[in-house]
């Protein structure tokens, strides 16, 4: 399969502020593929950059085989792109809005489109002001898969949407990622979705790519393994692969990359009473692989120390 998405080394400053750092990325056809991160990580400024909405510092990224800083409007019309917001003019019905949209999209799929507001039970005659954010959502959903896209990137579309509609948001997702040969990038806070729907993610730490591996393997490679001892545990100089420690009453908690025999052995010299690992959800291994060290909170005013 070829390579929707490329880039290399690409980077943005703001000021002196690195937002993306040397970021050499690879999508191929037909994947879908989660890039998460922590606010701030720079996210949105590389799809941005990949979109040629922000120009990089340097490096270079091509998107479907073209220079993203300089896509052809016949390009972009084979890419569709949702962001959090579902920006229209809301002063429009959603026919108006349908009618706005399908002159920019030569592959326009009226059909398909009629189906998925069908399916949302959207009237076309309703005011685009009159509908809740989750109809907005479902709205910038059709009208985006409607233009029949070789690329979908999505900012965080569910942020903010109930449970339910976010669901159902999702499961339509689903059965477009089925057709074949689309590919999607997805970036969202949500990970519950990108576990459900990503074949690969890329996880982004203060604008480096730090993570670029399938979804299951990372899941399956983070641990956390506790320890129990009989009083106070003893201090721990750490081993390869540690993330994070912590002491919390008698036991103490490891998250650890891997878990080979190796590190195991260095756990186990601690001669702790009990050991137990355990694989993380998706989110779970995403929350201790960024979090950093984590500090206790500190005694409210008024409240006795112990």
């Amino acid at each position: 399969m070829p390579d929707v998405i490329v880039t290399h080394r690409l980077t943005k400053y703001y000021g002196s502020h690195c937002v993306v750092n040397a970021l050499d990325l690879r999508i191929p056809q037909g994947n879908v593929y989660g890039l998460l991160g922590r606010n701030g990580s720079g996210k949105t400024t590389t799809i941005k950059m990949l979109l040629g909405i922000v120009q990089p510092s340097f490096g270079r990224a091509e998107v479907l085989g073209e220079d993203a800083a300089g896509l052809r409007p016949q390009t972009r019309a084979r890419i569709a792109y949702l962001v959090e917001s579902h920006p229209l003019y809301r002063w429009m019905t959603i026919r108006q809005a349908v009618r706005f949209t399908q002159p920019f999209y030569p592959t326009w799929n009226a059909a398909l489109m009629e189906q998925i507001l069908d399916h949302f039970e959207l009237s076309p005659q309703r005011k685009i002001n009159r509908l809740s954010n989750g109809q907005r959502a479902q709205v910038s959903l059709a009208l985006a898969v409607a233009s029949d896209p070789e690329l979908l990137i999505l900012d965080d579309p569910t942020l903010g949407l109930d449970t339910v509609v976010r669901r159902d948001f999702l499961e339509s997702l689903i059965q477009i990622i089925q057709r074949r040969g689309r590919t999607i990038l997805l970036s969202s806070h949500i990970l519950g979705d990108v576990d459900r729907v990503a074949d690969r993610i890329g996880i982004l730490v203060d604008g480096v790519l730090r993570v670029d591996c399938p979804t299951d393997h990372f899941k399956e490679s983070i641990h956390k393994v506790t320890l129990e001892f009989d009083g106070e545990p003893p201090a721990f100089g750490g081993c390869a692969g540690m993330v994070s420690s912590r002491a919390v009453g008698t036991h103490l908690e490891l998250i650890l990359v891997g878990f080979d025999a190796g590190q195991r052995a260095a756990v186990e010299a601690l001669g702790p009473r009990t050991l137990e690992a355990a694989n993380l959800s998706l989110e779970d291994a995403f929350v201790e692989y960024t979090r950093g060290p984590r500090r206790g909170l500190p005694l409210l005013a008024g409240a006795p120390a112990e």
